[in-house]
């Protein structure tokens, strides 16, 4: 099974326990074994890491947990192939640019109807590898390509409708867990995914944790994920599974959140709550 994971936080930010957590599944083991990547987001552009390798034995995995990029925004993934060789270009999470923006993309589960599908067609955008997870995406793109076809930042709303229609027709197609970010804001759709290999396919497909701390100086909870120095923080994580003791919540089926610098914006969605920890972060 593929695993996705998204941090969004207030401060720059390393991912660290998190990273290595995650890593943990992609060997022969947890599923994954196929390959994994992570894209840092910075400004208008971001770091891409990837390696079409299992992420568990991986030095480069271990050395971006100690020396990693720091980032307000990051998406992580670890592939279990379906569809396409194991290769760099079927590796994930794929990056392309449209309107002076780097936007990133990371699909877990299955559309095996989507290169027959006549609403997803891809306009300018093609795929480099055979995924149907980079046909999604691409096809996205081209949705998104007249939004973004002005100068600044389109409105959210505006961004939220658009990806919110292209998330509908993708579960018509089979579970289409996602994560998506424009450089400015993350979209996270949760739909279905197996539950162990083999086993069957059913909601939830992605989980969020919301945290804040309002005091980051102590530095030894067993369940740190980031790291970060000094002041307060607010900090979403969302993963395909739970990754620490902590109470994630379960995205309902069909559900997307909007995540910007660490908070919930996600239009027309009530507040969510926050925790508060001193020891929910680890002082950088």
């Amino acid at each position: 099974m593929c695993e996705l994971l998204a941090l969004s936080s207030s401060r720059p930010a390393q991912l660290t326990f998190s990273l290595q957590r995650l890593a943990s599944h992609g060997d022969m083991r947890g599923g994954s074994p196929d390959g994994w990547g992570v894209a840092f987001c910075s400004g208008h552009d971001v770091a891409l890491f990837r390696e079409p390798a299992p992420a568990a034995s991986s030095s480069l995995v271990r050395y971006l947990e100690d020396h990693g990029p720091r980032t307000q925004l990051a998406i992580s993934h670890i592939r279990h192939a379906t569809r396409g060789p194991v290769n760099l270009a079927n590796t994930q999470p794929f990056v392309r640019e449209l309107g002076g923006r780097t936007h990133v993309f990371a699909h877990n589960g299955d559309l095996p109807g989507i290169w027959g599908s006549a609403n997803l067609s891809l306009d300018a955008h093609h795929p480099v590898g055979e995924t149907d997870s980079e046909q999604a995406f691409c096809a996205l793109l081209a949705r998104l390509r007249e939004l973004w076809s002005g100068t600044g930042l389109p409105p959210l709303d505006e961004r939220f409708s658009l990806v919110n229609a292209f998330a509908a027709e993708l579960r018509t197609l089979g579970p289409a867990n996602f994560l998506y970010t424009d450089g400015e804001v993350l979209f996270a759709h949760g739909h279905r995914r197996k539950t162990l290999p083999g086993g069957s396919v059913e909601a939830p497909g992605l989980w969020l944790l919301q945290r804040y701390c309002a005091d980051t100086d102590t530095a030894s909870n067993p369940v740190n994920a980031v790291s970060i120095g000094g002041g307060g923080q607010s900090v979403v994580m969302l993963a395909s599974v739970p990754l620490t003791p902590d109470a994630w919540r379960s995205l309902n089926h069909g559900e997307i959140v909007v995540v910007r610098d660490g908070v919930v914006v996600t239009p027309g969605a009530s507040a969510t709550g926050v925790s508060t920890s001193q020891d929910c972060l680890r002082s950088g």
